[in-house]
């Protein structure tokens, strides 16, 4: 038991994090309890401080929307904070959405999908930074904030506050692309706010770390990683890895049972790999 809470103590605490969040919400909703009012895109702190989804306010910019001085700070507030812990965090230890594929991707596995099922499709993980693209070129022409639309992130957590009602529709459909066409599909290639929270996050301070002299190479880490691409300093050599698009939810240091990788702080990090050289 011990050592399973170990191997997935990230996780549990990504869990407890996300359902948090929606907790506190759910709670000003229906209980007037209002540490945490609103929703994802906006909210307020105890009734006081602005919060605010920046990708969802650059979007309203780019449809010409006028937009008030606290709400600018709420997402300049959010913003700062993602470009200091890694953008994608938001991805792994908030996005309700994250649960979903998180059980799509535990399904693959334990019904063996990945070898069983004769792989059709293929996406690539810029495809995001297109849709990226193309989301603020649509809010641009038509005026109005395109992904928030059709978020299916807004949609699950907005039906989780609020009341689910056909809001599971497009949650069901992503679970099965999820599933049975493209390995972490959604998360992996496709959302735009991953897109988004990934380039926020390049120059972010906290870093997995890998050190080479501990590792032994059995790969668990990349079998795990729901973004294995910035796992590429593996069996190369120490550092931090620097990916943008690394969620830093924890799974590879959990499965490493070498210890070679670790949560740091990314100059630290460079500093000491450096004087091992």
């Amino acid at each position: 038991m011990r050592e399973w809470i170990r191997s997935h103590r990230f996780m549990m605490a990504r869990r407890l994090t996300q359902l948090g969040i929606l907790g506190l919400f759910v709670a000003a909703n229906t209980y007037g309890f209002r540490l945490l009012s609103g929703n994802l895109s906006s909210s307020l702190v105890l009734n006081t401080l602005p919060l605010a989804d920046p990708f969802a306010l650059l979007q309203m910019l780019t449809a010409g929307a006028l937009l008030g001085l606290d709400v600018l700070l709420g997402g300049a507030l959010i913003l700062l904070f993602y470009m200091v812990v890694g953008g994608r965090a938001f991805c792994s230890w908030v996005c309700p959405l994250n649960m979903v594929t998180d059980a799509a991707n535990w399904t693959r596995r334990v019904l063996l999908l990945d070898k069983t099922i004769e792989k059709k499709l293929w996406l690539s993980r810029s495809v995001r930074y297109w849709v990226l693209a193309l989301t603020l070129i649509v809010s641009f022409i038509t005026g109005v904030s395109a992904f928030e639309m059709v978020s299916p992130i807004g949609i699950l957590s907005r039906g989780i506050i609020f009341g689910m009602g056909m809001s599971m529709a497009p949650i069901l459909c992503i679970y099965l692309f999820d599933l049975f066409a493209v390995k972490n599909g959604w998360c992996g290639h496709i959302c735009p706010l991953g897109g988004f929270y990934s380039m926020v996050g390049q120059l972010s301070l906290i870093r997995v770390k890998h050190d080479h002299t501990k590792c032994t190479l059995c790969m668990k880490c990349k079998e795990i990683c729901p973004e294995k691409q910035v796992l590429g300093i593996i069996s190369k050599q120490s550092g931090a890895i620097v990916s943008g698009e690394c969620t830093n939810c924890g799974r590879c240091v959990e499965v490493c049972e070498s210890d070679a990788l670790s949560f740091g702080v990314r100059n630290y990090i460079n500093t000491n790999v450096g004087e091992k050289r």
